[in-house]
C-alpha cells in the first residue's frame, strides 16, 4: 500500500507517474504519511478530472440535478498523495451511513480488532434444587450484537448450571440491548421470553431453527418482573461472563447491513458522537470542521462529512488495520466477494471495498478500488436529490468508467486481500463464548 511506503518509494512512484519531485518535497512526503488527508500534487493524467466532469454533466442531462445544484454533489478521488479529482471535496455534506466509517475508525482504534464486550449474569441469592432464590441480574457491557441466538445459548448455559427457575426478578443494569432493542426495559422483557422456550415469540423460534441441529431449548422460568437498576447489587454473585463476537466481526456485520443500532452502540461505547467526531478528525489528519456529527450511525442530514475526510478516514483505518494484520476488506463489503447487505444489485468494479449511505434524499458511496495504472484509488461520492436509484446507477458507472481508463488491476493487491476468502457469516450463539464463573 503506497501510503505505508517510505518517502523514497513515494518519490519514485510520483516520478513514474510523470510528476517532477523536488528535493524539498521529501519533508512534505513525510508530513503526508502522518496526515493521510494531505495532498502533495495533482494528477498529470486528466482521466480522473475528465471522468468526474462528465459524471456531473450527466447528472444535469438526466435532470437529477438542476441549475447550481451540483453544489450539493461532492466527489473526491485520490491515489496515494495524488489528487485525481475534486468537486466540493472539502465541503461537509450529508454523509448518511458513510458516518459509520468514522464510528468504525474510532472503535477500532479504541478497542482493537479482538476486543469482546462482556455481558455479566449474576445472582442475588443461593441456588437450591434448580431454583435461584433471588434475582437474576444482567449487567450489559455494550454488546451491539446480542441477539436471539446469544440469549438462547445463555439460557442453555444456565440450565447446564442447574438453574431452571428464578424466584425473584430479572434485573437489568448497564448498557444492555437485545435484537437491537436499546431500551433496556424492553430488551429485558425480550430476554425473559428468550430464556424460556415455552414463551418464545415467533422470531425467536425461527432463529432457533437456524442454529446447529441438536441445540437444546432453554427453560429458565422467571417468576418475578423485569426491573431496571442503576447500579449492580454489591451482594450479587457472578455466575456467567458472556463474550461478544470480536470487534472486527461486529464491525463487518454493522457495515455489511449498515445497521444503525449497532453503530449507535459502538459510538456510545467510545464516548458518543463528539468523541467520534474529534478522534476521527485527529486520526485522519483533517480539520474537525469537515466532520460534523450528531450520532454514530448517519441518521439525519445533520451528520455532515466532506468527501476528502471520508477518504482520509478510510486511509487511516487501513493503516490501523494493517498494524493488526488486517485490511479494509475484513471490515467492509468487497465487490465480488461479499453477496450480502447493501452491495446487492450494485455494479461496482470487482475487488472494490465499499461503504454505502442512504437517506430519503441522500445517496453516498465511498471506498477503495485497485487499478493497474494508479494502484489503490480512494473515492467518495455524495449525491443530494430524490432519485436514489438513478444516483446509485451513476455512481457505479463513474467507477466503471474510471477503472476502464486506469485499467483493471491484474490481481487483488495484498493491501486489499481479505483474511477470509469466503463470504464469512459469523457464528451466533456459540457456547464457547459463555464462561461459567460460579455455580452459585
Amino acid at each position: 500500500m503506497l501510503e505505508l511506503f517510505g518517502s523514497g518509494l513515494i518519490s519514485l512512484w510520483l516520478e513514474m507517474a510523470g510528476v517532477q519531485v523536488k528535493p524539498i518535497d521529501a519533508l512534505d512526503i513525510l508530513a503526508w504519511q502522518s496526515s493521510p488527508g494531505l495532498i502533495l500534487t495533482t494528477d498529470p493524467n486528466p482521466a480522473g478530472t475528465t471522468t468526474v466532469q462528465e459524471y456531473l454533466k450527466d447528472l444535469q442531462t438526466l435532470k437529477l440535478v438542476t441549475g447550481n445544484q451540483t453544489d450539493n454533489q461532492g466527489v473526491w478521488i485520490q491515489s496515494g498523495p495524488m489528487l485525481m479529482a475534486n468537486h466540493q471535496g472539502s465541503t461537509p455534506l450529508p454523509a448518511a451511513s458513510l458516518t459509520k466509517i468514522a464510528t468504525t475508525l474510532v472503535a477500532f482504534k479504541t478497542f482493537g480488532p479482538d476486543h469482546q464486550f462482556q455481558t455479566l449474569v449474576s445472582a442475588t441469592g443461593p441456588i437450591q434444587n434448580g431454583v435461584l432464590e433471588g434475582d437474576l441480574v444482567i449487567t450489559g457491557g455494550g454488546d451491539p450484537l446480542f441477539v436471539w441466538e446469544e440469549a438462547i445459548t445463555l439460557g442453555n448455559t444456565l440450565n447446564q448450571m442447574g438453574i431452571k427457575q428464578v424466584k425473584g426478578n430479572l434485573v437489568i443494569t448497564g448498557n444492555f440491548a437485545l435484537n437491537f432493542q436499546r431500551n433496556p426495559l424492553l430488551a429485558g422483557q425480550l430476554l425473559k421470553k428468550a430464556l424460556n422456550y415455552t414463551t418464545w415469540p415467533r422470531p425467536a423460534a425461527f432463529q432457533y431453527l437456524l442454529m446447529p441441529k441438536g441445540t437444546p431449548k432453554p427453560q429458565v422460568v422467571i417468576t418475578g418482573q423485569v426491573r431496571l437498576a442503576s447500579q449492580p447489587n454489591p451482594q450479587q454473585t457472578l455466575l456467567v461472563r458472556h463474550y461478544s463476537l470480536p470487534l472486527k466481526q461486529l464491525i463487518k456485520e454493522m457495515n455489511v447491513f449498515s445497521n444503525n443500532d449497532m453503530a449507535e452502540m459502538l459510538a456510545e461505547n467510545v464516548g458518543g458522537a463528539p468523541v467520534v467526531q474529534s478522534t476521527a478528525a485527529q486520526l485522519a489528519g483533517v480539520p474537525e470542521s469537515e466532520i460534523q456529527l450528531i450520532n454514530g450511525s448517519g441518521l439525519g442530514p445533520e451528520n455532515r462529512i466532506s468527501p476528502r475526510a471520508i477518504c482520509a478516514m478510510l486511509m487511516a483505518l487501513q493503516r490501523e488495520a494493517v498494524a493488526h494484520q488486517l485490511d479494509l476488506a475484513d471490515l467492509f463489503l468487497m465487490s465480488g466477494l461479499d453477496h450480502r447487505g447493501t452491495i446487492h444489485g450494485r455494479h461496482i468494479p470487482l475487488a472494490t471495498v465499499i461503504k454505502t449511505g442512504t437517506l430519503r434524499d441522500v445517496s453516498s458511496l465511498a471506498g477503495v478500488m485497485p487499478t493497474r495504472d494508479r494502484g489503490l484509488v480512494w473515492f467518495a461520492i455524495f449525491n443530494r436529490g430524490t432519485n436514489l436509484s438513478a444516483f446509485r446507477t451513476g455512481q457505479d458507472k463513474l467507477l466503471q468508467r474510471l477503472v476502464q481508463l486506469l485499467q483493471i488491476s491484474p490481481s487483488v493487491p495484498d493491501a486489499l486481500t481479505p483474511h477470509s476468502t469466503t463470504d464469512h457469516i459469523p457464528v451466533l450463539g456459540a457456547v464457547n463464548r459463555n464462561e461459567i464463573v460460579s455455580k452459585g
